[in-house]
């Protein structure tokens, strides 16, 4: 059998294949990453979570822009994979920079309080990076194939999303309110310059 119609079934049976493949594996090598990183497990699966969550969100925003407004036929079945990649691995990069300063702080400031002066600290340079890098993804939606159109609105949609709620807000927020166990099992979890905040 060939054909248009069975190379379509076979791209879309690997995309799918790929996704239930490909996604746990970097997931599990990304929070074991972070976990010697931090020296911590409880900050490597918040900060997997909330990246993980920005991208189903920029997914489903994406799926209804796609269908409803830009009335596109279909949609090609690697832009899922490839905008996971991408997502994870800016998401996670912003996550590395406002928590490994987040950590420096808690030993002098306390956990909650440590969290929020890495932000304003950070806050510049992650949304600065942020903006310029999904104005960079957006410029590629200019190209005659849906499939760039497709990944660059993805791309731009989730970074855009990282940059200003799930690195502004979610992680800080989260990081207050579960205080000095945001670093368990490490040191900073049980000395008493952790303990000053919550």
């Amino acid at each position: 059998m060939g054909g248009t119609t069975a190379t379509q079934l076979d791209t879309n049976e690997t995309a799918q294949r790929d996704l239930t493949v490909i996604v746990p594996s970097v997931l599990l090598a990304v929070t074991l990453i972070l976990i010697l990183l931090f020296r911590s497990i409880v900050t490597p699966v918040i900060l997997v979570v909330t990246t993980v969550l920005s991208y189903l969100a920029a997914l489903g925003i994406s799926a209804l822009v796609f269908n409803h407004v830009f009335d596109f036929p279909g949609a090609d079945p690697t832009v899922p994979l490839y905008g996971f990649m991408f997502l994870v691995a800016l998401g996670v990069d912003y996550n590395i920079f406002l928590m490994t300063r987040a950590r420096e702080e808690t030993p002098k400031h306390g956990a909650s309080e440590g969290v929020l002066r890495s932000l304003v600290v950070t806050g510049g340079v992650i949304t600065s990076a942020g903006v310029v890098l999904a104005a960079t993804f957006a410029a590629l939606a200019v190209l005659p194939l849906m499939f760039m159109v497709q990944l660059a609105f993805l791309v731009a949609l989730g970074v855009a999303i990282d940059t200003f709620v799930v690195r502004t807000l979610q992680v800080p927020a989260l990081c207050a309110d579960i205080g000095r166990r945001i670093w368990w099992p490490s040191q900073l979890s049980r000395s008493r310059s952790g303990a000053a905040g919550p």
